[in-house]
C-alpha cells in the first residue's frame, strides 16, 4: 500500500511539473510571424488609403486647394463638379470683366493621374478656338504645380502626385465618374 502512494505522490509531481513546463515554454516562446518579439517595419516609403468621396466634398476640397495655390493670381476661377467639370473664371479686360466657362469630360489613369479632355467653352459671347483659349489659360493663370494645359490635344494633364500637399501627402485617382457620383482615391502617406 505504502508503494501505491508513493507512485501515486511522484505520478502528480510529473503531470505538474509537464503543465508547468508547457506554461514557462508558452510564455517564453515569441508568437508565430515576429522574431523575438520585434516588429517588422515596412519598407516602402508610403502607406497607403483607400478613400471614396462625392462632388459636394471634392468641390470644396477643389477650390479651397485653388484659392491657397492661386492667391496671387491676377485671374479669379474656381472648379466645379457636375456631370462634368467646370472652371469658370473671369478674365479682366480693359475696365471689363469677362466671363470665361469651359467644361471639361474627366477620366482616371491608370498610373492615378487625372486627364480632363476639353469639351465646350465660352468667353462672354465670343467664339474662339479651343486651343487658343487654352493657350491663353496656360500663359496668363498661376496653376498649381503639376497641372500642364496642353492645348493643341485640347486637355488639361493632372499629375496627382506633383501636386503640393501638406505633409508631403500624394494622391492617385483611381475612379472619377461624375455621371454615377463614383470617385476614389488613393491617398499615398510618407513614413519615412
Amino acid at each position: 500500500m505504502k508503494n501505491k502512494w508513493k507512485i501515486g505522490f511522484l505520478l502528480l509531481l510529473g503531470i505538474n511539473l509537464v503543465f508547468a513546463i508547457i506554461i514557462v515554454s508558452l510564455i517564453v516562446i515569441p508568437p508565430d510571424g515576429n522574431e523575438n518579439g520585434k516588429v517588422k517595419t515596412p519598407t516602402e516609403d508610403y502607406v497607403s488609403f483607400h478613400v471614396n468621396s462625392n462632388k459636394g466634398d471634392l468641390n470644396r476640397l477643389i477650390n479651397h486647394y485653388l484659392k491657397e495655390e492661386a492667391a496671387d493670381s491676377p485671374i479669379d476661377y474656381r472648379v466645379l463638379l457636375g456631370d462634368e467639370v467646370e472652371l469658370y473664371g473671369i478674365l479682366p479686360f480693359f475696365s471689363e470683366e469677362i466671363n470665361l466657362k469651359l467644361t471639361f469630360q474627366p477620366k482616371a489613369l491608370k498610373n492615378g493621374d487625372l486627364v480632363l479632355k476639353q469639351k465646350t467653352m465660352s468667353i462672354g459671347r465670343l467664339n474662339l478656338p479651343i486651343s487658343y483659349v487654352l493657350n491663353f489659360i496656360r500663359e496668363n493663370y498661376k496653376l498649381p504645380n503639376g497641372v500642364d494645359i496642353r492645348p493643341n490635344e485640347k486637355l488639361v494633364y493632372v499629375h496627382m502626385q506633383n501636386l503640393k500637399l501638406k505633409s508631403d501627402l500624394k494622391i492617385q485617382v483611381k475612379k472619377f465618374n461624375l455621371k454615377k457620383d463614383d470617385i476614389a482615391f488613393t491617398i499615398l502617406v510618407p513614413v519615412k
